[in-house]
């Protein structure tokens, strides 16, 4: 059993509602438990347009390879209307989930970069992350409460929103 990470993002449809149905599929993945699910937070997109996100991070705990675990969330994305036009690589999205970390997993295929390569870059990921997550480090040392506030700082936008609850 390893522990993941996993972030959660929707602009399109209800988004908040996406969220909290995902929260249940991801509750459902076999082999898996849930641990902890950050509140919902809301930003403006980055390097992409359209509405706003709302996003969530959630802590899981599965005996599920990183790549049979990354396989169950993009089912769960498809099942949620997720899909990937071609050359747009941040458009609109109905459902995203990002497989972030995976407890002592490096990994450089190109389905599958653990950890996250962009993760750090996010305030959006960072914030949520640190809830769930509150000792875990970047890389380079950094809390990923100080990233956040750090991105904050440099023009990043992020407000916490309600809490994550499956079903509501």
């Amino acid at each position: 059993m390893r522990d993941a990470l996993i972030g959660l993002g929707a602009n399109l449809g209800d988004p908040a509602a996406t969220l909290r149905a995902a929260l249940a599929d991801l509750a459902r993945i076999p082999d898996s438990s849930l641990l902890r699910a950050s509140s919902l937070y809301h930003s403006a997109p980055l390097d992409a347009d359209g509405p706003d996100y709302c996003n969530a991070v959630v802590l899981m705990r599965s005996a599920l390879v990183p790549r049979a675990l990354l396989d169950a969330l993009q089912r769960i994305e498809q099942a949620h209307g997720r899909l990937r036009p071609p050359g747009q690589h941040n458009a609109p999205r109905t459902l995203d989930l990002d497989l972030l970390w995976v407890d002592g997993v490096r990994s450089a295929q190109p389905e599958l970069t653990l950890p996250h390569p962009r993760l750090h870059l996010r305030a959006f990921v960072l914030a949520p992350l640190a809830e769930v997550a509150p000792h875990w480090r970047l890389a380079d040392g950094e809390s990923a409460l100080d990233a956040a506030r750090r991105l904050c700082a440099q023009g990043q936008r992020v407000r916490r929103g309600a809490a994550l609850r499956a079903g509501d």
